[in-house]
């Protein structure tokens, strides 16, 4: 009986994937109650993360300044990519949820552009779900550019900072 429920929620789970696509949807959360304490709790989502970034993004700018770029160091680094994901230093979203720059709202920020962090400081915190996922900095180095806002939602493989 377990594998029968278990290959009729990936075929649930396959149809809300179909629908999402269908009916051109970002996200869908569904939960499906098979009885007392038990449950199962969907959420569909498209990575869209990368346009919202590219409108963000000057385009007139970066694609007149990569020319110039390999011929001077400091201007490389001061032009980012068209796409902040694609820049070696950025820290992308593990997951879907909220970014908070603070641990709560009047709070000093975890980091700021030019501060130096070590392997493992905390960044930010994802809400996700109710729970406050901190997020460590994968490397040492220096915040070059944080690129959410305290509060916006993010998804997953949204690019969140640069740090060089």
């Amino acid at each position: 009986m377990t594998q029968s429920r278990n290959d009729a929620d990936v075929a649930f789970i396959k149809a809300l994937a179909e629908l999402l696509n269908d009916n051109d949807l970002s996200e869908l959360s569904v939960k499906r109650d098979y009885g007392e304490n038990d449950s199962l709790n969907v959420k569909v989502s498209k990575l869209s993360a990368q346009p919202v970034f590219q409108q963000v993004a000057p385009t007139p700018a970066p694609q007149a300044q990569p020319s110039a770029a390999p011929a001077n160091t400091p201007a490389a680094a001061a032009t980012l990519p068209d796409d902040p994901a694609q820049h070696p230093g950025a820290v992308t979203s593990p997951m879907v949820g909220t970014a908070y720059l603070a641990a709560e709202p009047g709070a000093a920020n975890f980091v700021s552009t030019g501060a130096q962090v070590a392997e493992g400081d905390t960044l930010m915190i994802i809400e996700a779900m109710k729970t406050m996922n901190h997020i460590p900095a994968p490397r040492a180095g220096i915040v070059k550019r944080i690129l959410v806002s305290d509060g916006s939602p993010v998804e997953y493989g949204a690019p969140l900072m640069i740090i060089e």
